[in-house]
Order: structure tokens, then C-alpha cells, then sequence
């Protein structure tokens, strides 16, 4: 392995661990979760925007081409972080980024209508494994008395999720980075929309600049940049793969840092959803 792949599997991964401790992040914000996601957009989508703008500017053809596209991605990517930041707060760090991450398995359920790609046996399978993970983390919510609004924020965080692969699917002439550049400064404008039609203009305490500029600045925009600059040396299986570094870094941080515990039976619904999700990214690697 040469040099170069090597900074490529570096910067990737330590995007990943990075995503994965966004949770630590945010719930030592006390501002509601649109209000930090408005001040995490604005903060990285600027770091992002400045970057490309040094790198020779946005490519206006790709952007008319794709323009539909970016706008639908950018407000699902600011709804999403909106109802799993919520999530995160009225439920815990772990069980929402768990079911966050059924997301990606709801576009393979529905990718023969949404795609036109065959669901073959191993998808298939990977969607039943994911969906007994769903159940033993939902289930074990309402028994143990959770906070139920926890449970359906993180479900509408995941089918937010959902509807930003699929509208990020559809982006095909422009560029990863100016991809996230677009959709972090749409994702501020249509929040900044909703939270000025609901909680109003932030009021940020001392206490939570530092946490808000660490997410905004390192876990959006530097993170972005590492992710990409990594994402483009590397093969797609490669990238399926290692990708789910970062639900299983965010279990481990949470765990460490933020002391959650979770259930028997929730462990068995992490290992099912992820292994399930894990399952079905081999089987399109091999493809």
C-alpha cells in the first residue's frame, strides 16, 4: 500500500471517529436541537464554502444541473440533524444514532422502486436483520418507559436520512466537496427558517461556544474535508464498509464519555442492525 493510500484510509477513518463523537457534542449544548443545528451549518457550511472558493469556485454548470437535487438534500440533510439532535436529548446518544442509521437500509428496501435495482436474497436478508435489530431497540424503549417522542424523533431522523441518499444519488455532475459545501448553506437557510417559525434566535451562553464551534468548525467542516479528500482515493466497498466506524465509535464514546448503558436486549438490536447493515454493503461491494 503506497503512501498515499495510506493518508487516504487516515483521513477517512479519523472522519468517521469524528462524526462519532458528535453526540458528546451536543448534549452539552442547551440550546433546542435547531438552534444547534442552525449554528453548526453556518459555522461549517462556511468553513466548506471558503475552502472551494479557494480551490477555484463552485462549478456553475454542475450546480444548474444538480440544482433541484442539492436544494432537496440540503433541507433533508438540516431536518435530519434537527430530529436526531433532538433525538439525542429526550432518548440517549446510543439508541438514536442506532436508529439514525436504519436509514441507509430503508433506501435498500425500496431501491427496485426507487432505483430499479433487483432486491436480491442477501439485501433481502440484510433488510429482515436490520428490521429484528429495530424492533428489539423500539421494543425495548416503550417497555423500559423511555421517552416515546425519543423513539419517534430518531425514526423521522432516519427517514430524513433516508431521503438525503436518495436526493444525493441523483447528484451527478457536481463534486463531493462542493456537494457538502451547497447543502450545508441550504441546510442553514431552511433551518434558520424553521427555527425562527418555532424557538426563535438562539441566545448562546459562554458555556456552550466552545462545544458549538468544536461541532460547527471540526466535526462539520474539518471532518467534511477528510472525509472527501479520503472518500476519493479509496474503493466503494472500502468506503461501505469502514463507514460503519462511525455508529460503532459513537456506542463506544457514548459509553466512555457520557456513561449510557444500554439493555441486553438493546446490544443484541446494535449488533443485528449494524451487522444487518453491514451484510447488505458486502453483498453491493462484491456487485
Amino acid at each position: 500500500m503506497n503512501d498515499n493510500k495510506v493518508l487516504a484510509y487516515g483521513m477517512y477513518i479519523l472522519s468517521l471517529l469524528i462524526f462519532g463523537t458528535n453526540g458528546i457534542f451536543v448534549s452539552h449544548i442547551s440550546l433546542a436541537s435547531s438552534q444547534t443545528v442552525l449554528m453548526r451549518t453556518i459555522l461549517g457550511g462556511a468553513l466548506l464554502t471558503t475552502l472551494v472558493l479557494s480551490r477555484g469556485g463552485f462549478d456553475k454548470k454542475s450546480l444548474k444541473e444538480d440544482g433541484l437535487a442539492l436544494f432537496l438534500g440540503g433541507s433533508a440533510l438540516g431536518f435530519n440533524w434537527v430530529a436526531l439532535f433532538a433525538a439525542y436529548g429526550l432518548l440517549n446518544v446510543s439508541l438514536a444514532t442506532l436508529i439514525y442509521y436504519v436509514g441507509p437500509i430503508l433506501v435498500l428496501l425500496f431501491s427496485p422502486i426507487l432505483f430499479r435495482e433487483k432486491l436480491t436474497g442477501i439485501k433481502s436478508l440484510s433488510v429482515f436483520i436490520v428490521a429484528i435489530g429495530l424492533i428489539c431497540i423500539s421494543g425495548s424503549i416503550v417497555v423500559t418507559g423511555m421517552n416515546s417522542l425519543g423513539l419517534l424523533a430518531a425514526i423521522i431522523s432516519a427517514l430524513f436520512y433516508a431521503t438525503l441518499i436518495v436526493f444525493n444519488k441523483r447528484i451527478t455532475h457536481t463534486n463531493g466537496m462542493q456537494t457538502a459545501a451547497i447543502e450545508l448553506d441550504i441546510a442553514f437557510v431552511v433551518v434558520l427558517i424553521y427555527t425562527l417559525c418555532t424557538v426563535g434566535v438562539p441566545s448562546i451562553s459562554s458555556n456552550d461556544w466552545p462545544y458549538i464551534a468544536v461541532l460547527g468548525f471540526v466535526n462539520t467542516g474539518l471532518a467534511y474535508l477528510f472525509y472527501f479528500s479520503g472518500l476519493q482515493k479509496l474503493s466503494g466497498q472500502s468506503v461501505a464498509l469502514i463507514s460503519y466506524l462511525d455508529p460503532v465509535s459513537a456506542l463506544i464514546f457514548s459509553a466512555l464519555f457520557l456513561n449510557e448503558v444500554m439493555t441486553t436486549v438493546q446490544v443484541i438490536g446494535a449488533v443485528l442492525i449494524i451487522g444487518g447493515a453491514m451484510l447488505g454493503e458486502l453483498n453491493l461491494g462484491r456487485k
